[in-house]
């Protein structure tokens, strides 16, 4: 399961509460494709499957389906807001490969 970071955890409160509708949690998932082989899908879902892994940081609740669990065991989510560096970013200790716009993995 992916944790997140306090600035991811903030960030992500922050957009959902935008949202206004209950019962959303952020889905990070792992699909096939990029230009590594896979990538990352984060958006906003308030459907849970029955295998669906569910965590919460602070408000926040984090959904990953089972085969991207796998994928995403020890990765962390992280925010930053600054002049170098703005947006999410996933650091993912099971990626051997990653390709330039860090969005996609082997």
């Amino acid at each position: 399961m992916i944790t997140l970071t306090d600035d991811a955890t903030s960030k992500v409160g922050q957009l959902i509460a935008a949202e206004d509708e209950a019962g959303l949690a952020l889905r990070v998932a792992v699909r096939p494709g990029g230009c590594s082989g896979f990538s990352y899908e984060m958006y906003f879902d308030t459907e849970r499957g029955a295998d669906d892994l569910e965590e919460a940081f602070g408000d926040v609740r984090v959904v990953v389906d089972p085969s991207s669990a796998q994928l995403l065991e020890g990765a962390t989510l992280d925010y930053k807001d600054g002049l170098n560096e703005a947006g999410f970013s996933i650091d993912n200790p099971n990626a051997q490969r990653t390709c330039g716009c860090g969005q996609s993995f082997s």
